[in-house]
């Protein structure tokens, strides 16, 4: 079910002792907090008892294995090296895991992810608190049940009254130092995120080694502090951001009123914030909020997306609960679901582009960031887009706003992974291309408004409302979005030479306006289709049919493979806002 930032329930209103304004005071956690505490709790167990098998399986019967017989030597090369600057450097890199040090820089980060934003990070800040927490629970049972004595080596701090067996520095180290990393990586959006993380993540080898250097553990004590730490970060960073069973609720404003999904205000007709949480946090809802109210949105309501629905059910329910200005964050794959709610509906929509490739918004001139996009938006003026119906084979009838497609493009998005795409952006689209570049060729027929069937081959095919797709390659330089037609490319390059006339072709066509039937660079004044590297047409109705199932796609997102498309365009179905200059 689709969560929402909670407004003031309607039916709270009552004033007896047993009313329901009683119960607004009744939950003091967010739902699920309960079953993910007995996740977290049970996997811990298992965590612990890990551990201490590894502990017990290297004191006990594999003692006398290599590599563990060879455990020593390291421990004396490293005395041997010894020098005061190593020394004193060691000293830092050790004190950098020290208890005092690591609860300090703890507490700070947690203070700072509550108090510093606009909005507190309530969910970032447990994630950190509790992953260092429990590592440290998971260490002082492991002492507990691993007796290990310390390396026999010159020893350069005093031993404290633990089993060599973890290094706690190392696996309170890899708790939080990893966690920064893992959290600047998530939340940071500027270029200086991946040096940063990358330092935060050398930290607890850098712990590591500076205990071995100093005779405090052997190798393998470093190892299981090391997986001690990555095993606490796992278990709680998969019940806070991946399973997502805690609801994150942010905090009201003193003063605004909220609402569930279900209480758009219905007197001004209210404003609905579709958003997607795997790439809008809650300091860019808040940003919103804040956006929206300067324009005189107030009280908006922000609904999440989840897996089974990226936005057309968010967006159905808010317009039936009288939504007067639907806000999209996300990216393309968000922008077309809500807008497959609502086309025709006349609800305008205002993009706020939170995505990989966002191209919507890049084809219709909006500012890529999310605060200036809402600005913009919000000044500009309601205009008429068209969007394109799309069904198929395995395929419920839907709208699509940028393009659709099948072959090449399908199978390269296909091949691009998320994980990949946060790490990158839209050049992970490029890198894909290069695994896909021997998708086979496909054999199709075409019957574009109920003409005659027209029969090609292809590496790819394109059904587009609009012509400019990643990295700023207009494939379609002819497309308009508001001109009441779809536009066709049939893509069939053969060998390098065929890429390369193609991409000639594709280049010299930008910023055209006419739209040629066929553009044939392999066989000048020739007729019939044979050689043909680049083929565009347009058209109000298209009936594709392949001759075996094809991988697909809507707006960027990969979707079942199967042998039948059927488009055509439903002219100033989308209202969406634009700036004042966009036509």
């Amino acid at each position: 079910m689709p969560t929402a930032v909670p407004e003031k329930d309607a039916g709270t209103r009552g004033d007896g002792p047993g009313g329901p304004n009683r119960s607004r005071h009744m939950s003091v956690l967010p739902p699920g907090t309960g079953k993910t505490a007995a996740r977290i709790g049970a996997l811990t167990v298992c965590q612990a008892a890990l551990v201490v098998g590894f502990g017990l399986l290297i004191t006990g019967p594999a003692r006398n294995l290599w590599p563990l017989t060879a455990e020593d030597n390291v421990n004396e090369g490293l005395v041997r090296i010894r020098t005061a600057p190593l020394n004193a450097l060691s000293y830092v890199g050790s004190e950098a895991g020290n208890t005092l040090t690591v609860v300090a820089i703890t507490l700070l980060s947690c203070l700072a992810l509550l108090l510093v934003p606009r909005l507190p990070m309530w969910r970032q800040a447990i994630f950190l608190a509790v992953a260092v927490s429990l590592q440290a629970l998971v260490f002082l049972i492991v002492t507990e049940s691993v007796d290990r004595t310390r390396p026999d080596v010159h020893r350069l701090d005093d031993s404290p009254p633990t089993s060599s067996y973890t290094s706690g520095h190392t696996g309170a180290a890899t708790a939080l130092y990893a966690g920064l990393a893992v959290l600047v990586l998530s939340r940071v959006r500027r270029p200086w995120r991946w040096p940063l993380a990358a330092l935060l993540f050398l930290v607890p080898l850098a712990v590591g080694t500076a205990r071995l250097y100093r005779g405090m553990h052997h190798p393998t004590d470093v190892i299981g502090g090391t997986a001690n730490g990555a095993l606490s970060l796992l278990i709680v960073g998969r019940a806070l951001f991946t399973d997502r069973s805690v609801a994150a609720v942010p905090s009201p404003r003193p003063g605004t009123e909220h609402a569930t999904a279900r209480t758009v205000e219905r007197e001004s007709g209210g404003t609905a914030v579709i958003f997607n949480p795997t790439v809008t946090d809650e300091a860019a809802c808040e940003n919103l909020r804040g956006i929206l109210e300067e324009h005189g949105h107030r009280a908006p309501v922000f609904i999440e997306t989840t897996a089974d629905d990226p936005g057309t059910g968010q967006t159905a329910g808010a317009l039936r609960d009288g939504a007067s200005l639907v806000v999209v964050c996300g990216g393309d794959g968000t922008v077309r679901a809500a807008a497959d709610a609502l086309a025709g509906s006349g609800v305008p929509l205002a993009v706020v582009p939170c995505g990989t490739g966002n191209l919507l918004a890049r084809n219709l001139g909006l500012p890529l960031t999310p605060a200036d996009a809402l600005h913009a938006a919000l000044s500009g003026a309601p205009h008429r887009l068209d969007l394109g119906r799309i069904e198929g084979d395995g395929l419920s009838p839907t709208h699509f706003a940028v393009m659709s497609g099948a072959g090449l493009d399908a199978a390269m998005l296909e091949n691009t992974g998320d994980r990949m795409k946060s790490a990158v952006g839209w050049p992970a689209y490029a890198l894909s291309t290069l695994t896909t570049l021997r998708t086979p060729r496909m054999r199709l027929t075409v019957r574009l408004d109920g003409a005659a069937v027209l029969r090609r081959t292809a590496r790819m095919v394109l059904v587009a409302n609009v012509g400019t797709v990643q990295g700023g390659l207009t494939l379609l330089p002819a497309a308009e979005p508001d001109d009441g037609l779809l536009d066709l490319l049939i893509l069939d390059p053969r060998g390098p030479g065929g890429w390369m006339r193609a991409l000639g072709v594709l280049m010299r066509r930008r910023g055209r306006n006419t739209r040629p039937t066929t553009v044939d660079t392999h066989a000048p004044g020739g007729s019939g289709t044979k050689g043909i590297p680049v083929e565009f047409r347009t058209f109000r109705r298209a009936e594709l049919t392949f001759s075996a199932p094809q991988s697909r796609e809507l707006d960027g997102d990969p979707v079942s493979h199967g042998r039948r498309l059927t488009a055509e365009v439903r002219p100033g179905a989308l209202t969406i806002l634009l700036p004042a200059r966009e036509k």
